[in-house]
C-alpha cells in the first residue's frame, strides 16, 4: 500500500526546524508561497506573544524538489529560527503546571526542564503547518479544499449562517483578527483576550475545520488504525495544548435519540458526476465520516485547546526540582491566547491526513498515475447497479 508520512525535528531555540515528507507522487507542483502563507497565518491572530514579532517563518526546500516539482524522493524542508540561542537559554528548575516540564525532566532524569520544553514547545507546530501546506498542494489537484476557523474563545461562541458556503466562511474568517467568521463574536473574543492580558491570564477555545470535495471511501473499516476518524483524532490530539476532539455532532450525540442523529440518504442525479456520486444527506451530523470512511459529505472536526499554561502575572505554584522547595513556576515567554493559531495547525494536520488517505486509496509513483487511478475509481463507482 502506498503511503504518505512525515517526521519533524528541531528545538524551539535551535538553529532551525526540519520536516521530512515521504511518499509524495512525482510531478506534484510544490508551492512555497502557499506554505509561507500558512506559516504567516500561524504566526498571526490576536493574542499572540513576542516570539511572533521576532520570527518571520519562511520555508526552504532542501531535497526532493527539482524545478518546483516533487521528484519522488524524500522532501526535506527547513524553517530557520531567528531566535536561536539554545545553548544560552536559561536553566528552568521550577516546572510550569500544564507543560511537559516535570514529566519530561523525570523521564530523562534531568534537573533542567529546558531540554524537555525546547522540543515540547508549540514552536514545533510550524513544521506541521509546512507539511500541511504540502498536503494542500496535493489535495488541490483533486478539487479538495480545507477551511478552518475559530468557533469559540472562552465562553464566547461563534454562530454560522446556514446559507454560507465554503468560500464565504473562508472570506469572513480571513477578515477577522481571531479568524472567526462571525463578526459580532470576533469583537467579543478580542475584548475577552484584552481583558485576560490586562490581568495576566490566558484563554483557550475551540477551532473547527471543514474539508470539502472528498470522494466516498477514503479510510477503511477493516482495522481500527485504518479508520480515518481514528487517525484524524490522533493527529489532532498530538498538537500541543489540544485536550479534546469532536467529529460532526461529537459529544452532542449522547444527548439525542438515533432519529435525530443519523443522516438520511438521498440520491440527486444532477450530482452523479461530483465527488459524492449523487449520494446526498438531509444533514451532516456524522461529520462526513461513517465506519471510518468518508461518505461524500464535508468532513467536520473540532478541537478544544486549553489555555496557555505559562502565566506572567499569575504564575502557578510549583516546586524546585533540585531543592524540592515550594515557589512559583518559572516564566517562559508565551501567548495570551493562541486559539486562532491552533486552528491553522489543526487545518494542517487534517489536510495531511486526508492527503495520506488519498495516496493510500489512489497511490501511484507519479501524480499522473494517481489521477488516472482516481478517475477510474469514480467511473467504476458511477456504474454500480447499471444494467
Amino acid at each position: 500500500m502506498a503511503t504518505l508520512t512525515y517526521r519533524t525535528a528541531g528545538e524551539s531555540h535551535g538553529p532551525a526546524l526540519i520536516s521530512i515528507v515521504e511518499g509524495l507522487p512525482a510531478g506534484l507542483q510544490l508551492n512555497a508561497e502557499l506554505i509561507n502563507l500558512e506559516l504567516r497565518r500561524r504566526q498571526g491572530g490576536y493574542g499572540r506573544g513576542g516570539r511572533q514579532r521576532i520570527e518571520t517563518d519562511v520555508v526552504k526546500f532542501l531535497t526532493g524538489v527539482r524545478r518546483g516539482k516533487a521528484i519522488g524522493s524524500p522532501l526535506v524542508m527547513e524553517i530557520p529560527n531567528v531566535d536561536s540561542r539554545l545553548d544560552q537559554a536559561p536553566v528552568l528548575v521550577k516546572p510550569r503546571p500544564g507543560h511537559a516540564d516535570l514529566a519530561g525532566a523525570i523521564k530523562w532524569l534531568m534537573t533542567d526542564c529546558r531540554e524537555t520544553l525546547e522540543r515540547a514547545s508549540a514552536r514545533e507546530t510550524a513544521n506541521r503547518v509546512a507539511v500541511g501546506g504540502v498536503a494542500r498542494s496535493l489535495l488541490q489537484e483533486f478539487g479538495i479544499s480545507v477551511i478552518g476557523f475559530t468557533r469559540q474563545i472562552g465562553k464566547v461562541r461563534a454562530e454560522l449562517d446556514g446559507g454560507w458556503g465554503a468560500e464565504k466562511i473562508r472570506e469572513l474568517a480571513a477578515a477577522s483578527e481571531v479568524y472567526c467568521p462571525d463578526a459580532a463574536a470576533s469583537v467579543a473574543m478580542i475584548d475577552l483576550i484584552r481583558q485576560a492580558k490586562q490581568v495576566g491570564d490566558t484563554l483557550g477555545g475551540i477551532v473547527e475545520t471543514h474539508v470539502y470535495g472528498c470522494p466516498l471511501g477514503l479510510g477503511s473499516s477493516v482495522h481500527w488504525d485504518w479508520k480515518l476518524d481514528s487517525r484524524l483524532a490522533a493527529e489532532i490530539m498530538g498538537i500541543q495544548a489540544i485536550k479534546g476532539v469532536e467529529i460532526g455532532l461529537g459529544f452532542a450525540v449522547a444527548e439525542l435519540p438515533g432519529s435525530e442523529v443519523h443522516d438520511p440518504i438521498f440520491f440527486d442525479p444532477s450530482l452523479k458526476n461530483s465527488a459524492c456520486l449523487g449520494f446526498v444527506r438531509g444533514s451532516n451530523n456524522a461529520g462526513g465520516l461513517e465506519g471510518g470512511m468518508t461518505n461524500g459529505q464535508p468532513v467536520v472536526v473540532r478541537a478544544a485547546m486549553k489555555p496557555i499554561s505559562t502565566l506572567l502575572k499569575k504564575p502557578m505554584p510549583s516546586v524546585d526540582i533540585i531543592t524540592k522547595e515550594s515557589g512559583k513556576a518559572d516564566y517562559e515567554r508565551s501567548d495570551v491566547c493562541a486559539v486562532p493559531a491552533a486552528g491553522v495547525v489543526v487545518e494542517a494536520v487534517v489536510a495531511f491526513e486526508i492527503a495520506r488517505s488519498l495516496v493510500e486509496k489512489f497511490g501511484g509513483d507519479s501524480l499522473a498515475e494517481m489521477k488516472a487511478n482516481y478517475e477510474n475509481y469514480l467511473a467504476a463507482a458511477r456504474q454500480l447497479g447499471a444494467s
